[in-house]
């Protein structure tokens, strides 16, 4: 029989953690490994059957101001971003505003080959299908794409003659997707999709810290990015030296571990999109002509593995110096985050986790 222990506070020079002490010294030795006390880490909340059992901040913020990282440190999150965009697009889905079967051309008048914008549509580009190259000049225009927000990321992209393969056929990642997805609920809702998804999202799920890239991310009140260099230095590498990092559809959210599982939370009590339509986002999408043989993997934005206990609904991301974790396992009803400030091996971190929650 599993007893509920009560929470445990702890401070540190070093750390932040609450935690449950049947699992904190496994699962701090796993973190220890990775995450130095004087350097750039990283934070990780596990909660089970509802409860947060473990959560914890290593390492440092800034390099310069060496502020610790804790559980309310707001990161950029990367990709994970894309699943906020979507359920931006789905809201609106549900109020009868767009369908998931409109094509580009609905939205976009400036496609060089109008045929092709015929033949994307919206839940193309929500699960990675639409064919549509990724043609932008990044290494050639490296300056440009410093500040370039959606609409110049997107631009290109309008620009195409072809396509990769027919939308729907098989599967390829696309981060202009969503900067064309951001577009979209402008174009619908006549405001900022930042605002837009901070007023439906963050608002009923109590993310009170948590913000999104639009030009500039603050200086101040966030962790910055660090890729460590073969001579063991760290530099930083978000706003102003990482290309692309401007274009916020595709990767603009900054949250902390605590407020991506009030994220976690709003989605399953459907606190800004109803039951029907969260199903269907962390569905895999039917698809009726695709050709490729392997399994697909896609919801509307999410990535699903496996099935009944062993689900895995989650997303992962990175973006300069950032890289992220996100994991729901429906099935055993744990979840599962981990934001780093400096590139760390998450895929392997996640593994020794879950071993150990197995174990448990």
């Amino acid at each position: 029989m599993k007893l509920f222990l009560p929470f445990i506070l702890l401070f540190t020079t070093a750390l932040y953690c609450f935690a449950q002490p049947g699992i904190s010294t496994r699962l701090d030795s796993v973190f220890n490994i990775q995450f130095k006390k004087d350097r750039p880490g990283g934070a990780v909340l596990i909660a089970k059957n509802g409860k947060i059992i473990y959560e914890k901040g290593f390492g440092i913020e800034d390099i310069q101001t060496k502020r610790i990282i804790t559980p309310q440190s707001l990161f950029n999150v990367g990709s994970i971003s894309k699943t906020f965009v979507a359920y931006g697009i789905l809201k609106l889905a549900q109020e009868g505003k767009l369908s998931l079967e409109d094509n580009l051309a609905k939205y976009f008048s400036g496609f060089k080959n109008q045929a092709i914008a015929e033949q994307v549509k919206i839940f193309h580009l929500l699960t990675h299908t639409s064919g549509l190259p990724d043609n932008r000049p990044v290494e050639k225009d490296s300056i440009f794409y410093l500040t370039a927000k959606d609409a110049e990321n997107w631009a290109p992209i309008m620009q195409n003659d072809t396509l990769r393969f027919q939308p729907g056929e098989y599967w390829e990642y696309s981060n202009p997707a969503f900067n064309g997805l951001a577009l979209i609920i402008e174009m619908i809702t006549g405001e900022k999709w930042q605002r837009y998804i901070s007023n439906l999202i963050y608002k009923p799920a109590g993310m009170k810290l948590s913000t999104i890239t639009d030009g500039p991310h603050p200086e101040k009140g966030v962790t910055h990015g660090y890729i460590k260099t073969l001579t063991g230095q760290y530099i930083e590498r978000d706003y102003g030296e990482e290309p692309t990092f401007c274009a916020a559809g595709n990767g603009g959210i900054w949250s902390s571990v605590e407020e991506l599982w009030k994220y976690e939370q709003a989605i399953q009590k459907h606190l800004f999109l109803d039951s029907g339509w969260v199903a269907k986002s962390r569905t895999i999408y039917p698809l009726q002509n695709r050709e490729d043989s392997t399994k697909f993997f896609m919801g509307l934005s999410w990535f699903i593995h496996g099935d009944r206990k062993d689900k895995f609904i989650g997303h992962t991301g990175s973006q300069g110096g950032f890289i992220s974790d996100y994991v729901w396992l429906p099935g055993r009803n744990i979840f599962y985050v981990l934001l780093c400030n400096t590139p760390k091996p998450i895929g392997e971190i996640r593994k020794t986790v879950m071993d150990i929650l197995e174990e448990k």
